[in-house]
């Protein structure tokens, strides 16, 4: 097993650890906010969710509570676990339920979650992988949104 701390994980975090995202997302939230595009996919039981977040920007995420996979394509800092990882290129990783991310974008990056879900509509997936739909960008701007679901 290739240890977290290498980039190829994305772990549970400590309740610390979600704490400590948590204050500085109420930091950045008082800072002017770019909107970004959610691209959602729901096929075959899949949902994918991807966001493009441009150069020198601070996402924080909400806190997942479903196993998922992340693909991070670009470069940026990911906090993972309890420390701050450098991301270059293209990873694909095993996310933890139980983890809260910090992303700061070095270059523009593209990064994508997905996991197996029932669900129909996008609103039924977000709901199912994080107690916290309110605090997503997709939930404040349907213009934002591009969703394409199949029947597959």
């Amino acid at each position: 097993m290739i240890p977290a701390t290498r980039g190829h994980a994305l772990p549970a975090m400590s309740a610390q650890a979600v704490a400590q995202v948590r204050e500085l997302e109420s930091i950045t939230a008082q800072c002017p906010q770019v909107a970004v595009q959610t691209r959602h996919l729901i096929h075959a039981g899949m949902y994918a969710r991807t966001i493009r977040v441009p150069a020198g920007m601070v996402l924080t995420g909400v806190l997942i509570r479903v196993p998922t996979i992340v693909i991070v394509s670009g470069d940026c800092t990911a906090y993972v676990g309890d420390e701050f990882v450098e991301l270059r290129g293209y990873h694909v990783l095993a996310g933890s339920a139980g983890r809260k991310q910090v992303f700061v974008t070095h270059e523009e990056t593209d990064i994508t979650m997905l996991f197996p879900t029932d669900a129909r509509t996008v609103e039924e997936a977000e709901d199912e992988f994080t107690d916290e739909p309110d605090l997503l960008m997709s939930r404040h701007d349907d213009k934002r949104n591009q969703v394409y679901i199949t029947r597959n």
